[in-house]
């Protein structure tokens, strides 16, 4: 029977999407899975709060072992399915984001705090009531809130997490959604079809009491990056090249009521018109109005008669207000009521010209501070003011917004938050993916291969494109800088590094002779300079270290004197294997590259021998060291970890790196970001690289095929891939 309804029956294969009209005539939609809660209840959080943010409002939707159901308010008549493959490399962001707010999440909270000895009873011979123990942790997570790094806090997520939902089979089956393994089967029925019934029944079961759930238990934190900290370092809001103008002109016409499909119909309407815009004069209501101007002006009449509206003088032109706007009009603008007006009309409230500017700024676009003056009749100043206020409270922003504009605007958050999202829509339908040879041939060229530029300048520009990365040392100079650069010289490395620009540091051996290095400019040292690997522990390494980190930088004589100073009669070889040691676990560098050069080219240390092993190191053929010491020795030494000061905070180093990622690949897929092996992987740069795009400083979609859908570029990568 549901084979004959829905076409398909779910199965591991595919998914069915039914959708219908309930009883009160608001849409269902039902995610029919095989799944079990345990994917379902992550996938669910994951679409709700993802559906939040499309519609602007909270969606309801439960889950169990069969599926998912989704009710739609009757303004919303659709739900795209690209909503529900929800991208598995944001999966982790939006669990964590969402998990807080749920009752399961207070529900675990209270038990992690009772387990932790937080909750202790006052009478331990006695049960505690469990609406007492709610109110209980209630206070605890109010508290607990905000620190994020509170233990019973991530305890509870990792809870949650981990042994209640079963996220790496939900990562798994979003990836194969993705990859069409499991297909979507969508279909609308006139009914409830027999799964989607016992769907439906739970449904029943969950919110006829919905209203009695404990407030306590919806209340959390969320735990994320440093969104301030991000939002400084990534500058101002400066969105001009982001928006999109048809759609921020689509989105004024929605807000102003001015579209076909929002204008008013009825009286009632035309009340909530007023409520919405603020006073109207006749005209601008009867353009906002579906009928003709005599059924408009009959509804205004209609309000005026019922006391419902108002007609008053703002800024010398008679305007149309709702009653309930007379004390905000009276104290704001000084505009004359007329009498007759209840009591609760006329009270005072707590800020009158924050509500008329609150009100301007959720029904228009980005705006002047003139234009609103302009329309209330108000000294520029005091809407400069009141505006200041409202930034502060976090309701209105203010930045470069007008894709024509010329001056700094203002604009609601919710508005904003709305343009941002259809216009990175808009962008995404723009892409159209192209095969891997394209990227084949796109990369090399990114990265100056084609190009070969020259001179110190054109070395700068590879060293920018290549730094951070772990590149072999024995390669460096014999296939990846002359490949890049047809007139490459070692002298042009050895002057940047000389003069201090550009710093040098090991990142692991590869055999005897050769390990990977880094390049780095040393203002952003910092930030791409991780911790060495394993320190190397030995007293001939302990003494090296002692001797770079009192006397700072050193030539081989000063590192050999502090290696044989403490009695110990360690050789030339011995030493400098000790030191190369040191240099491949990321604690010692040189200001010249000549002796990693001589290093890769054969004069590099003898085997090291473990004096741990009781065994006399060999001295070397004295004939092969020079007098100034051996060539893989030349130079100044010191210690890397003066390069990695100042410490940079977490969210400053994640925007470190993911700047330098797409600096490096243009196109920067997850799988190339795991190919660096940094800190964090992909999911480290994600939040930082969904910032940039909602700035629109970087553009994601789905550029390159069968490489996942979260891949990002900046504006010039795009157009030369």
């Amino acid at each position: 029977e549901q084979e004959e309804i829905t076409g398909r029956l779910p199965t591991d294969r595919v998914i069915v999407v039914e959708r219908f009209r309930d009883e009160i005539g608001d849409w269902r939609v039902c995610v029919l899975s095989p799944f079990g809660a345990q994917v379902h209840a992550p996938w669910g959080m994951a679409l709700q709060h993802r559906l939040a943010e499309e519609l602007g409002w909270d969606v309801e939707l439960m889950w169990s072992d069969d599926g998912i159901v989704v009710r739609l308010p009757e303004a919303v008549d659709h739900l795209p399915v690209d909503e529900l493959m929800i991208d598995p490399d944001e999966l982790d962001e939006l669990l964590v984001s969402r998990l807080p707010s749920s009752a399961m999440f207070a529900a675990r909270f209270r038990e992690c705090a009772a387990r932790s000895l937080l909750l202790p009873r006052l009478r331990p011979d006695r049960r505690t009531p469990l609406w007492q123990q709610r109110q209980k942790a209630a206070d605890l997570l109010a508290v607990a809130a905000k620190y994020p790094s509170f233990p019973v806090l991530l305890e509870t997520t990792r809870e949650c997490v981990n042994d209640v939902f079963d996220v790496p089979a939900l990562r798994q089956v979003l990836t194969e959604l993705r990859s069409r393994k499991i297909r979507v089967h969508t279909v609308d029925t006139d009914t409830a079809s027999p799964m989607a019934s016992s769907l439906l029944f739970g449904w029943i079961a969950q919110y006829m009491y919905a209203g009695d759930a404990p407030l306590a238990e919806r209340r959390a934190a969320a735990l994320s990056l440093d969104r301030e900290l991000l939002r400084d370092l990534l500058g101002a809001e400066e969105l001009r090249e982001l928006l999109d103008p048809d759609v921020l002109a689509e989105l004024e016409a929605e807000l102003g009521r001015s579209a076909e499909s929002w204008q008013a119909k009825t009286v009632d309407h035309t009340e909530d018109l007023l409520r919405w815009l603020g006073p109207l004069d006749r005209n601008e209501i009867a353009a906002r109005f579906a009928g003709s101007d005599q059924e408009a002006a009959a509804a205004v009449d209609q309000l005026l008669a019922d006391r419902r509206a108002i007609e008053v003088a703002v800024a010398g032109v008679e305007r149309i207000a709702a009653a309930e706007d007379a004390s905000r009009l009276r104290d704001a603008l000084g505009v004359a009521l007329p009498p007759g007006l209840p009591q609760a009309f006329t009270d005072s409230v707590a800020d009158p010209l924050g509500d008329l500017l609150t009100r301007w700024a959720r029904s228009h676009g980005p705006f002047l501070e003139r234009e609103v003056a302009a329309r209330y009749g108000l000294d520029l100043d005091r809407v400069a003011r009141g505006l200041a206020d409202l930034e502060r409270d976090g309701r209105v922003v203010r930045g470069e917004f007008r894709p024509d504009g010329a001056e700094r605007e203002w604009c609601h958050t919710e508005v904003l938050r709305v343009l941002r999202r259809r216009s990175l829509a808009a962008l995404r339908k723009e892409v159209e993916p192209v095969e891997q040879p394209v990227l084949a041939r796109f990369l090399p060229e990114w990265q100056h291969v084609a190009s070969r530029v020259r001179g110190v300048d054109g070395l700068a520009e590879v060293i920018t494109t290549l730094q951070g990365a772990a590149l072999p040392a024995s390669m460096l100079e014999s296939d990846l800088l002359p490949t890049r650069l047809p007139d490459y010289a070692g002298a042009d490395l050895d002057t940047l590094l000389t003069a201090g620009e550009v710093v040098w540091v090991g990142a692991g051996g590869l055999g005897a002779n050769d390990g990977r290095v880094r390049l780095v400019w040393r203002d952003q040292a910092p930030a791409l300079l991780a911790d060495g690997v394993e320190p190397v522990e030995g007293e001939l390494h302990d003494a090296l270290r002692a001797c770079l980190a009192n006397r700072g930088a050193v030539f081989w004589s000063d590192l050999v004197a502090a290696a044989q100073g403490g009695g110990f009669d360690y050789s030339d070889a011995s030493v400098l294997s000790a030191l190369w040691d040191l240099v491949w676990g990321g604690e010692v560098t040189n200001d010249s590259f000549t002796p990693l050069r001589a290093l890769v080219g054969g004069a590099g240390p003898a085997k090291p021998t473990s004096r741990a092993r009781g065994r006399a190191p060999r001295r070397p053929n004295l004939r092969q060291l020079s007098r100034l010491g051996p060539p893989a020795a030349t130079g100044r030494w010191s210690l890397v970890d003066p390069l990695r000061e100042p410490r940079p905070s977490a969210t400053e180093a994640a925007h470190t790196r993911a700047l330098q990622l797409l600096e490096r690949y243009g196109v920067l897929t997850r799988e190339m970001a795991l190919a660096e092996g940094a800190e964090g992987g992909f999911a480290g740069v994600y939040p930082v690289l969904k910032e940039m795009e909602e700035r629109g400083q970087v553009r994601r979609g789905y550029f390159v095929t069968g490489l996942g859908a979260a891949q990002f570029a900046p504006g010039r990568a795009n157009w030369a891939a």
